[in-house]
């Protein structure tokens, strides 16, 4: 259920209110998960946003918390129901990656960013749909089927944390465990009407689980929720080094400069498509946040040659065919659609290509910390539509234009190759009153300033 509902629910409240209310003893942690469970049961066989439910554990851990509160603990997310992604190891759960392959698996342990939300006294929900291996930005697969959006069935929230999306527009947790190594979390939360954070590489620690194709920097753990104080909660838990995952850093704090320097970039610089009501939604959040007070200019980055989101394919399809190729010789129908042609087209490439692409991305990430000398902060649309029907995997058109696969996350995966964070908004609707986002995108580590800078976009888009 989206914020400003008018319910009196205590789970329509953000989790920092959530948790505060437990803490002081006018909701108990049962409560807020037995509303929690009543939603999912009442709405998830139609949206299939949360693939693996046990009210039971929920109601578990509810109560273990309860009396855990009652002996003095006091954690950050005290009773907060939460979700994970099918991607990311919950000890005890089936958790599939998306794929038949892992139709059966059972993690060892926990991911350490789910350890740290259960620590903090997050009370797990349940785990939520992704494509096969979250490689495609719609939300379908071999083992659960396709991912309806909350406000409307007939169409995709996107992906691929479009699970993670559906169970927040649809109100059955505060907040959602994505992952991003294109936009994964920041599309899928534009589509809905919620808040979607693509960390900076390293700021939340992942030495445990499956791995992916996009490697240690690019592929980040995404906390997502209905407004940016549950992302900011999520973020403060589970962000912190960690000394078993070699890449993992901590992060700057301090609040954003007195007087930041933005810039608005309405096609990336890159002459990207857009749809009209996705560009007229932006350009109105703009003017709203010019008209409290924010600078901004337009500027793009000026990009190395070349630079578009096939360039990094190279590195994406062999790492396909070295994890599954040979897995795929042998059981052809294993796989779906998507992964099947990475693997193919993956067959093709050559060392020569992925050195390219890497050095590309290197270079994309020297331009983008150039452009961070000259501004704070960029502000792009985070899509360049809204929500299309479930049965595409991606939209035909946009702006009028045959559109690839994807030209509808344009503006996105350019910042993983960067390393930077960027958060999505939200900031207005389009065609149908579906929702838009805009994203915010700051230098590398400066996560804690660019979430408080999406507060007060947040605060002004709504008061505007």
């Amino acid at each position: 259920m989206p914020k400003g509902n008018g319910s009196s629910e205590i789970l329509d409240q953000p989790a920092p209110a959530i948790a505060a209310a437990i803490r002081h003893g006018k909701a108990t942690a049962r409560d807020v998960a037995e509303q929690a469970i009543a939603r999912v049961e009442a709405r998830n066989a139609t949206l299939n946003a949360i693939v693996d439910f046990d009210p039971a554990e929920a109601r578990r851990d509810a109560d273990r918390i309860d009396a855990q509160r009652r002996d003095g603990f006091d954690g950050a997310l005290l009773g907060v129901p939460f979700t994970v992604k099918d991607t990311t190891w919950v000890a005890g759960r089936r958790v599939t990656n998306g794929s038949l392959v892992f139709k059966d698996f059972i993690p060892p342990r926990d991911a350490l960013a789910v350890e740290r939300l259960k620590a903090a006294g997050g009370v797990f929900l349940g785990m939520t749909n992704t494509p096969e291996f979250a490689a495609k930005g719609h939300t379908e697969n071999k083992v659960y089927g396709p991912t309806r959006h909350p406000m409307n069935p007939a169409l995709t929230p996107g992906g691929s944390s479009g699970g993670a999306a559906a169970a927040l527009g649809a109100g059955f947790a505060p907040i959602a465990l994505g992952t991003d190594g294109g936009g994964s979390g920041r599309r899928p939360a534009a589509h809905v009407g919620a808040v979607g954070l693509k960390t900076s590489a390293g700021a939340i620690p992942s030495p445990f689980g499956f791995g992916g194709f996009y490697g240690p920097l690019h592929g980040v753990i995404a906390p997502m929720g209905r407004t940016v104080a549950d992302v900011r909660l999520m973020f403060d838990v589970m962000a912190g080094p960690d000394r078993r995952d070699p890449v993992s850093v901590a992060m700057l704090d301090g609040p954003p400069p007195a007087r930041p320097r933005i810039a608005y970039s309405p096609r990336l610089g890159l002459d990207v498509a857009v749809d009209p009501d996705v560009r007229a939604a932006v350009d109105g959040a703009i003017e709203r946040l010019r008209a409290a007070g924010w600078a901004i200019e337009p500027a793009d980055i000026a990009w190395p040659d070349g630079t578009n989101e096939l360039a990094f394919a190279p590195i994406t399809m062999a790492a396909a065919v070295h994890m599954y190729g040979d897995l795929h010789k042998r059981h052809p129908g294993l796989f779906g659609d998507n992964i099947a042609a990475m693997i193919d087209n993956g067959r093709t490439v050559t060392g020569a290509d992925v050195a390219a692409a890497i050095k590309l991305a290197d270079k994309v990430a020297r331009t983008v910390a150039e452009f961070f000398t000259d501004y704070d902060y960029l502000l792009t649309p985070t899509t360049a539509c809204v929500s299309w029907p479930v049965e595409q995997v991606y939209p035909p058109a946009i702006e009028g234009k045959p559109a690839s696969p994807r030209g509808h996350a344009a503006f996105t995966p350019l910042f993983n190759q960067a390393l930077v964070p960027a958060i999505s908004v939200p900031c207005g609707t389009g065609r149908d009153g579906l929702p838009v986002g805009l994203q915010i995108v700051a230098p590398r580590l400066h996560d804690r300033p660019l979430l408080e800078m999406a507060a007060r976009a947040e605060a002004a888009l709504d008061a505007g």
